[in-house]
């Protein structure tokens, strides 16, 4: 479900109109918003899945899809993508948007302040990066994927293809967390709460403010823009920067 904790680095990307800006938020405030928060363990209230269940998966969606398989990247798969990846290009994925709309009461956020993970929601557009699953390690690629992002049968619905724009044509694409639902989704956030819970959100995995800003500075590397993004690092900025000196 959310990023893993041992980056895999993408291969070289060539340059997108790459314009980096300076961030407000800082990689020192980041150090700030992180503490120790022990490991709940296996027990998070999902129903676990098997290697058959992640199998038949797996077989499912291939067999649902011909030639590269592509991965539509708008969060941390843009900076983490955790499996072997071949080309990339910048793509648009028309009808959704970024939401800061589940709530992680573990992995980057606990039960006293719950934090919250990206997921697309309908309406709009949204810039992010297509990432080929190495060819001939489809089904590897695509297992660990898998495991990742769905780690319960709760979870199981919430890989979708989409229809993405790059480079003058239409690719269809495999997502995660495309039109969420379930107890864990919560909509509607003002951006000052959403700034507010990523700022004292924190887990054993790392905390909010670290994965908004992973997001954003990779973003910015490879030229991709989201106005909503930048305001919440901003946002983000200010809370941590009303904390004070550190004593």
């Amino acid at each position: 479900m959310p990023d893993s904790s041992q980056p895999l680095r993408p291969p070289a990307l060539r340059v997108f109109h790459r314009v980096t800006r300076p961030m407000t938020l800082t990689p020192e405030q980041v150090a700030r918003t992180r503490r120790e928060v022990p490991d709940p363990g296996d027990d998070l209230g999902f129903t676990p899945l098997t290697d058959a269940d992640y199998a038949a998966m797996t077989e499912g969606l291939m067999r649902d899809h011909d030639g590269p398989l592509w991965i539509f990247a708008y969060g941390s798969l843009i900076w983490n993508p955790g499996f072997p990846v071949g080309r990339i290009r910048p793509a648009v994925a028309h009808g959704w948007h970024r939401s800061f709309c589940l709530e992680l009461t573990s992995w980057r956020g606990s039960p006293e302040i719950p934090g919250l993970m990206m997921a697309l929601e309908r309406g709009g557009s949204t810039t992010g990066l297509l990432m080929e699953i190495a060819p001939g390690q489809e089904a590897e690629g695509l297992d660990a994927l898998l495991r990742r992002e769905m780690p319960g049968r709760e979870h199981a619905d919430m890989a979708r293809w989409i229809r993405t724009r790059s480079e003058g044509e239409d690719v269809r694409a495999l997502t995660f967390w495309a039109g969420p639902k379930g107890p864990f989704v919560t909509q509607g956030l003002p951006p000052e709460t959403v700034a507010w819970r990523l700022a004292h959100a924190c887990g054993h995995a790392g905390s909010g403010a670290e994965y908004l800003y992973s997001t954003v500075a990779k973003m910015d590397e490879y030229g991709l823009r989201d106005r909503n993004l930048w305001h919440l690092q901003h946002l983000v900025a200010e809370e941590v920067a009303r904390w004070g000196e550190v004593g």
